[in-house]
């Protein structure tokens, strides 16, 4: 006989997770004591319950290892929702295990809000939001988490939820073989490439789109074997800027919103686009799909058959992993001429730089400070940021190096993920740059000791805009300036930086070349203009008959004279024919 708690513990080590992050309540007690007393993985407390579950994902983005929280009944459970459904939008795979009240409670409370003293109906509150949601009896240990281990990882990734009532944690049940999942090799996929091949040997113009779907399918290097091989220009989403380095000659740039002038042009000038891996945001194909490389095929992969319905084109919804397999095995087919193409595309991201002259004009600007740290950074570093002016700055500039990973909350944009994804990724195998800002800084501000506690290689970068920098150019918008809670003045009062860092015993500077050379945990404060604005960024089109229109990827903020644009564009749209400048 075995302990269930001790079964539970045993499935982790089966499945080589290696760390688990967590907070201990008295409902899920039984499991932290049985993971607690194996050698085989390292417990991590952490002092919020979003926290430990963004830590989960960030630890798996740093490593490509699987990885588990623990919560507990109640609000411990509740707690953990903001980071379940991050990781769900970004689809990070990871177990999440929670303690609950006993069975005789659910049971007997079952047509009540709560059960037994603090608990609910965990399982159904998290169905939407997790690949597996469900509830663990010493009939069903087995089954389950065999089953969680596989679902995870499988199609789209995400997290699963799992709910351990207390008294089953402590119950003997019969002891049964565990058998850890194991991913499948590749498939060819010889149907779905060879049309991809015929398309790509008509284009003239293509154009691939890379997104995080590559990094999910672990076939980085089949992606850049087939870049290399073929020259295709490419276009890395936010959520996959560090598959190629930022000096390899067929990267060029992140398109989008608030994404690189270049990199729109190059899109909008495309006749095919291959989508790899990418659910092609809002933020990705601008805010009129139609508008979106209206002259271009699009070939749509992504496992995810929900999101490429939004173009009725070819939709392919396989593994990518699969294609790029297969493609690079029939790369005797590929026969292209596209030359003058490239050419052209080179030309494009040599007259528009990343760092433009508004950027240059500001001394204390996020986008050149962005720059000149990247620059400076050493390549074995993992870089996370929060979200505002360190997810726009560090996204659109950031230099990424060969070794350099980055990432963060893309779907859910969570303020608070810069310092929990530290955490996570902490546990990695690279020192940590955490760009983050002086509002988000407060909203797990707390996971601070849990760097200090394990002494994690993390340095963190705090923009001081006096907080909230994009709802005041919202407000600023919306209210001829009239601003609400987005500074001291108006409702919202921040710390004085270098006071936490000394409360947390962090080193503090307000220099990248003495920051960077500190070994040990610390601070750069970087003060900015808190009003500066977030350029180039598409906007509303303004037409000369007063309407509004939605913006073109082409036409970004600081608007170009029809003349540059008629001279960056094969075909010119109608509306920027029409439009005011």
């Amino acid at each position: 006989m075995v302990k269930v708690s001790d079964v539970i513990a045993e499935f982790l080590v089966k499945n080589n997770i290696e760390v688990v992050f967590g907070i201990i309540g008295s409902a899920n007690s039984h499991i932290f004591n049985s993971i607690h007393q194996n050698t085989n993985i390292q417990l991590v407390s952490v002092h919020h319950e979003q926290a430990a579950i963004m830590a989960m994902g960030a630890y798996y983005r740093t490593t490509g290892k699987l990885s588990a929280a623990l919560v507990t009944a109640g609000g411990g459970s509740s707690n953990a929702f903001t980071g379940i459904l991050s990781n769900w939008a970004d689809s990070i795979p990871g177990i999440i295990i929670s303690g609950q009240e006993q069975s005789y409670y659910i049971s007997e409370y079952s047509d009540m809000r709560m059960y037994g003293v603090q608990g609910y109906d965990s399982v159904t509150v998290f169905d939407t939001s997790t690949k597996l949601s469900s509830r663990v009896t010493n009939d069903n240990v087995y089954d389950i988490f065999t089953s969680a281990f596989e679902i995870t990882q499988t199609g789209r990734p995400g997290p699963v939820f799992l709910e351990v009532p207390f008294d089953v944690q402590g119950q003997s049940i019969d002891e049964k073989q565990i058998i850890p999942f194991i991913k499948k090799p590749y498939t060819i996929l010889n149907e779905e490439a060879l049309n991809i091949i015929e398309l790509l040997n008509k284009s003239k113009q293509p154009v691939i789109i890379a997104g995080a779907g590559i990094k999910l399918s672990n076939s980085e290097k089949l992606f850049k074997q087939f870049v290399s091989d073929n020259n295709i220009p490419t276009i890395l989403t936010w959520s996959a800027v560090d598959l190629l380095e930022e000096t390899n000659e067929n990267n060029f740039g992140r398109s989008g919103v608030q994404g690189q002038r270049s990199s729109n042009f190059i899109v909008q000038n495309s006749d095919l686009l291959i989508v790899m891996g990418s659910r092609l945001s809002l933020l990705q194909t601008g805010y009129s799909r139609d508008d979106f490389a209206p002259n271009a095929t699009i070939i749509h992969i992504d496992i995810d058959n929900t999101e490429t319905n939004k173009f009725n084109q070819i939709r392919i919804n396989k593994d990518i992993g699969d294609i790029l397999f297969t493609l690079n095995d029939l790369q005797s087919h590929i026969k292209l001429n596209i030359n003058d193409w490239i050419s052209h595309c080179k030309q494009t991201r040599s007259k528009f730089g990343r760092v433009m002259p508004e950027h240059l004009s500001d001394p204390t600007n996020s986008y050149t400070f962005i720059d000149t740290l990247s620059n400076k950074l050493p390549d074995n570093y993992t870089i996370v940021t929060d979200m505002g002016t360190a997810l726009l700055s560090g996204f659109y500039g950031f230099n990424i190096k060969t070794n350099q990973k980055m990432f963060t909350s893309l779907g859910l944009g969570e303020m608070g993920y810069g310092l929990a994804a530290a955490v996570g990724a902490g546990f990695g195998d690279h020192p940590v740059l955490c760009l983050n800002c002086d509002g988000g800084m407060m909203m797990n501000i707390q996971e601070l000791q849990t760097i200090k506690t394990h002494n994690l290689p993390v340095k963190i970068v705090i923009f001081n805009n006096d907080g909230y920098l994009m709802i005041k150019h919202t407000q600023t918008m919306l209210f001829n300036g009239d601003r609400t809670c987005v500074d001291k003045k108006t409702g919202v009062e921040l710390p004085d930086y270098k006071k936490v860092a000394d409360a947390f015993n962090f080193e503090y500077f307000t220099d990248i070349d003495n920051f960077l050379a500190f070994e040990g945990q610390a601070f750069l404060e970087v003060f900015m203009d808190p009003n500066q604005e977030f350029i180039p960024k598409v906007r509303g089109i303004k037409n000369n008959d007063n309407t509004i229109s939605p913006g073109l990827l082409e036409e970004m903020s600081p608007i170009m004279p029809l003349s540059e644009v008629q001279k960056s564009m094969f075909i010119l749209h109608e509306r920027s024919k029409t439009m005011l400048r």
